[in-house]
């Protein structure tokens, strides 16, 4: 059978949704047509995407990797149908949190007077790879590890770490801190798109407790209220300022690196290119 654009919106609601009831209203059709579509697609991938033996609704490993790559198709057709793209291609960079720190302006302001005629998009996505595996952007910058298969990366620089406390600890009034400083409190992590993880810490003294979140802003709050410590990189008090909050040089936890990164083997924004060398060009100014 022919698979059709309809069988990725039915597998995308399904996903999004975790129950065929619920998909099916979204979509405005009866759940047993809904049902037969998916089986549709199973049969023609050859591979169960969703498992139906438990109470829930999950993906499988091949529904959650099916599930990114239809969503990136979609978003490109949804694109490719917008009569506005037509008039200009913007070029849309992602990032999860600090983008490029204290040059993400000049980078903006720079691209303006350098290329008038493509309008870069600086996007927040709060996820692993701020977009790119979904589609929903075209280049992204991205900290630390990226193990996600089919990106090309380009090292831009390494970030210091920095210790975020309490204005009101005694932790504040350090001029700098270390990993044991820190291993009395709990810890603030974002689990969605964040750096920082226990192995941070020897195995014999790791913090006792975790505060997870899955934003910036979620991390900055479990903070400022007193409820944990966390750790980020220089980029971040060049952007996030807070009166309850105090950041502090940590010492002896490893640099993180900060990457541009992009889809290969697909059809790639024609500005990418002059992306990477002005980022680079800054970076190599500052």
């Amino acid at each position: 059978m022919t698979m059709e654009l309809r069988h990725l919106r039915a597998f995308l609601a399904i996903a999004e949704e975790g129950a065929i009831t619920r998909a099916a209203a979204r979509l405005h059709i009866g759940q047993p047509a809904l049902s037969r579509t998916l089986r549709q697609l199973e049969t023609h991938l050859g591979v169960r995407l969703v498992d139906r033996s438990t109470h829930h609704l999950e993906l499988t490993a091949a529904g959650r990797t099916f599930r990114d790559r239809a969503a990136a198709a979609l978003a490109a057709v949804d694109r490719a149908f917008d009569p506005g793209s037509l008039a200009a291609l913007p070029l849309r960079l992602g990032h999860s949190w600090a983008a490029l720190g204290d040059l993400t302006l000049p980078l903006l302001r720079r691209w303006d007077e350098e290329h008038p005629d493509v309008p870069l998009e600086l996007r927040r996505v709060d996820d692993r790879t701020a977009g790119l595996a979904r589609g929903v952007v075209d280049v992204a910058l991205l900290r630390g590890e990226v193990a996600e298969p089919g990106l090309v990366t380009e090292l831009l620089l390494e970030e210091e770490r920095v210790a975020v406390v309490p204005a009101g600890s005694g932790l504040a009034a350090r001029d700098t801190l270390t990993l044991a400083d820190l291993a009395s409190w709990p810890v603030a992590l974002n689990t969605v798109a964040g750096t920082t993880t226990l192995d941070l810490w020897p195995a014999s003294g790791r913090p006792t407790g975790t505060v997870e979140v899955a934003n910036t802003d979620e991390w900055l709050t479990a903070v400022a209220v007193g409820r944990a410590v966390g750790i980020s990189t220089s980029a971040t008090p060049r952007l996030h300022t807070h009166p309850a909050i105090v950041y502090r040089p940590l010492t002896d936890a490893p640099p993180v690196p900060l990457v541009l990164a992009w889809r290969s083997g697909t059809p790639t924004h024609p500005a990418i290119g002059a992306l990477v060398r002005l980022a680079r060009d800054l970076v190599a100014g500052h």
